[in-house]
């Protein structure tokens, strides 16, 4: 068997520019959309000629930002505190064999203009400059199973956590959403579904935490388990 070579097709531009910041799901974060933009000789027009009939997409991508050949055949999934571990294919763990991840996006709008070819996506669940492999139309009455079993997660993971804003944070917010709208909302949306390790959740220190959203570090800190304080919003 011979070793296969792949080449990117596209790369998605999202507000999330590192891992930490990535939702763990696509659909957790409603405002954090992306947009695929094709590379050549894929952009044209003619290679997503009757694409936009479907809602949903199947995108293929690289975890490009995982140090390759690292990977054990058990993994702590974060829906499991990282506490127990599961072989690494019960698991959509980052950390696999081949880096390879599959995501399934809402597909908002189809953009061919000036000689690129731009899809519009909902929520997503992929760090800024992912390069994507392949992109496939989801078929509902293939891929949706209303009854299947998801073993260790089968619910979706609440957002218990409340945000609250600092003066200067809020101040920071006015002003950035002159042109970003929404962006508190989105904040909220992100450190909701605490972002920290899966060992770290629930547990109280002093530590203060960044979050590269945008062109913006956004700090914070943990008040208690149920309660987050914005600290500060820097510009990069």
């Amino acid at each position: 068997m011979s070793d296969l070579s792949l080449t990117p097709i596209a790369i998605i531009h999202t507000p999330y520019k590192e891992k930490f910041s990535v939702p763990r799901q696509a659909n957790l974060v409603q405002d954090g959309t992306g947009i695929v933009e094709l590379l050549a000789p894929y952009n044209v027009a003619e290679a997503v000629r009757g694409l936009e009939q479907f809602s949903h997409l199947w995108l293929i991508f690289q975890f490009d930002q995982i140090p390759t050949g690292k990977w054990q055949p058990t993994v702590r999934p974060p829906r499991l505190g990282g506490n127990q571990r599961v072989g690494v294919f019960a698991s959509r763990a980052t950390h696999r064999p081949n880096p390879l991840g599959l995501s399934k996006v809402e597909l908002k709008k189809v953009e061919c203009s000036q000689g690129k070819v731009l899809l519009h996506l909902g929520s997503v669940d992929l760090v800024d400059g992912t390069p994507i492999f392949d992109i496939k139309p989801y078929l509902a009455y293939a891929d949706s199973e209303p009854s299947a079993q998801s073993g260790f997660a089968q619910d979706k993971p609440s957002s218990h956590l409340k945000v609250g804003f600092s003066p200067k944070a809020q101040s920071a917010v006015k002003k950035i959403e002159e042109f970003l709208p929404h962006f508190q909302r989105f904040i909220c949306e992100v450190l909701q579904q605490d972002p920290r390790p899966a060992y770290q959740q629930g547990k109280i220190s002093a530590r203060v935490y960044g979050v590269h959203l945008y062109e913006f570090n956004v700090r914070f800190q943990f008040v208690d388990t149920e309660n987050i304080q914005v600290i500060d919003i820097e510009e990069i």
